[in-house]
This record gives C-alpha cells, sequence and structure tokens, in this order.
C-alpha cells in the first residue's frame, strides 16, 4: 500500500465530511463560528478520523458505510482541533503558530479562542449524537459516546494535558511520563479506532485488539513528536521547533536521548502491527498507518 496517497485520499473524504457538517450561518453568530472554522480548516493530517474510518472498514469489511461513521470521524477532529486551540493558549503553551498558520487566540484574541474550542468541544457531542446524522445502532452509539468522552476527559486528553502544564520545569519519573504521553495523545488515537471499530460491530476480542493497536501508536506518535521538535523546524512542523526543551516538558528524548527514542517508538509500531495479527490483509491500511507514523516529518 502506498501510504501518501492512502491518507491523501482518506483526508479528502474527511474534509469534504468537515465542510458539510460544520455549521455556517449568519448574522449575530457568524464572527463566532467563523473562530470555528478558522482553526478546523487550518490544515492537519487528520489521522484520528482516518484511523477511525479504517477501523470501521477492518471490521465491516466495507468502505460504502462511511457516510455511517463519518459524524463520528468528524467529532474526533472536532475534539483534537479544540484541544489544539486551548493548547497554544497563552496560559497554557503560549505557542504563536500551528500548521503554519497563526494560532487562534493570535488572530482572534483570548477570549474569542477559549469559547471556540468549548464550542467545538459541544460540537463534536453534537455530532455523536444528533439523529439527523447517525445511523448506528443506539447501544453502539452510547459505548462509542462514552469511549470517545472517557479519552478526551479529567483522566484522558484534559487530564494529560493539566499534568504536561503542571510538571513543566520539573525534575518528573518515567512513569509520569508515560502517564502524561499516554493521557493527552494516546487516549483520543486509541478511542478513534477503537469507536470505529465498535461502529463496524467489532465483538470483544475485536476491541481488544483495536484498542492494542491504538495504545501502541498513540505511543509511537507522542515520540515522535517529541523527535520532531528536537530534530525539526518550525517551518518544516508549522508549529515552533525546541519548544519542548524551552520549557522544560518532560519528552522521551529528555529522558532516553534521541537514538533510544527512535528505537522505543519503532518498538512501539511493531507491537501495533503485531496487534492485528489475527485481521489478515483487511488490516493492511492500519498497519501501514502505524509505519507512517514512525517516519512522518511533521
Amino acid at each position: 500500500m502506498e501510504i501518501k496517497t492512502y491518507l491523501n485520499e482518506q483526508k479528502e473524504i474527511v474534509e469534504e465530511a468537515l465542510s458539510r457538517y460544520m455549521l455556517r450561518v449568519g448574522g449575530e453568530f457568524a464572527d463566532h463560528i467563523d473562530t470555528l472554522r478558522y482553526s478546523l480548516f487550518a490544515g492537519g493530517k487528520r489521522i484520528r478520523p482516518i484511523l477511525c474510518l479504517a477501523g470501521a472498514r477492518l471490521i465491516s469489511g466495507a468502505a460504502d458505510d462511511d457516510e455511517a461513521v463519518l459524524p463520528i470521524a468528524c467529532a474526533l477532529e472536532c475534539l483534537h482541533t479544540y484541544s489544539l486551540i486551548h493548547d497554544d493558549l497563552p496560559a497554557m503553551d503560549d505557542d504563536a503558530l500551528r500548521r503554519g498558520k497563526p494560532t487562534n487566540h493570535v488572530v482572534y484574541g483570548e477570549a474569542a479562542a477559549i469559547l471556540a474550542g468549548d464550542a467545538l468541544q459541544c460540537f463534536a457531542f453534537d455530532l455523536l449524537s444528533n439523529p439527523d446524522h447517525i445511523k448506528i445502532a443506539p447501544q453502539a452509539m452510547l459505548e462509542i459516546i462514552s469511549v470517545v468522552s472517557r479519552a478526551a476527559g479529567p483522566l484522558g486528553m484534559v487530564g494529560g494535558q493539566y499534568l504536561d502544564v503542571v510538571h513543566e520545569g520539573r525534575e518528573n519519573s518515567y512513569d509520569l511520563l508515560r502517564t502524561i504521553h499516554r493521557s493527552k495523545t494516546g487516549k483520543l488515537i486509541t478511542a478513534s479506532v477503537l469507536a470505529g471499530g465498535i461502529a463496524g460491530g467489532a465483538d470483544e476480542r475485536q476491541k481488544k485488539n483495536l484498542t492494542d493497536f491504538g495504545n501502541a501508536i498513540g505511543l509511537a506518535f507522542q515520540i515522535v513528536d517529541d523527535i520532531l521538535n528536537v530534530e525539526s523546524t518550525t517551518e518544516a512542523l508549522g508549529k515552533a521547533a525546541g519548544s519542548d526543551r524551552a520549557r522544560g516538558k518532560a519528552t522521551y528524548p529528555a529522558f532516553f536521548g534521541l537514538e533510544q527514542s527512535k528505537k522505543m517508538a519503532a518498538d512501539a509500531a511493531d507491537s501495533a502491527v503485531r496487534s492485528l495479527n489475527g485481521f489478515g490483509d483487511d488490516a493492511a491500511p492500519l498497519r501501514a498507518l502505524a509505519q507512517y507514523i514512525i517516519t512522518r516529518t511533521k
């Protein structure tokens, strides 16, 4: 499989769906909706919604069910974008650049950016629960909503961001590093592929395999992010390079150095691939995604 071609094709599917679902309004709310759209359509790899679609297809065996899964995939991208808007705020990482463009608060102001993130979070759960969009059995949707909300919430992405911020500049343990990475990045990645699998009708064994896959690629993804923050440039990343060290963040290169960190990322990707052994050729896109994650350059 040519992974870049696959990713570009899947990204187009996601972009079209996001454009279709995202609000377009006039009147008093128009400027507010513009702040949401600015960050949501600022670019990005769309890895989480692509994982969701791939997970669903793996279980259902068909791509013609995409329409039923796309609201879930788009909700995941809305949650991810909201987290980026808030992560960039002056009270958090105070970044001026994201996806190669000025961050939301730089363009619209801090208050508007906070509200844009809040609104995208709420809109994500509207997409997950709106009967106009949802065509999946209610019990499965309840399970998906539970999986996604836990991954995004106080013991998931938000909790991980909290730990990341409050432990800046401290001497931190490796156990804390793993908790931060697994929570702030890994859990929403795992929820993405698992939610797709549930939408496709996964049984308990398949859910376990998809969870193992998600946990492994989530770890690989964050380790590579840490490495790129050291090795890459601001121009290549579309966000500030070298910021982790400047802020005293707990990262894999800080603990283990670059070479060992690269090995750990590769080992995590290999573990992800092994978790798919029971799926056969239908898992080729997910296997390719695992390898892409450790070779990406931004």
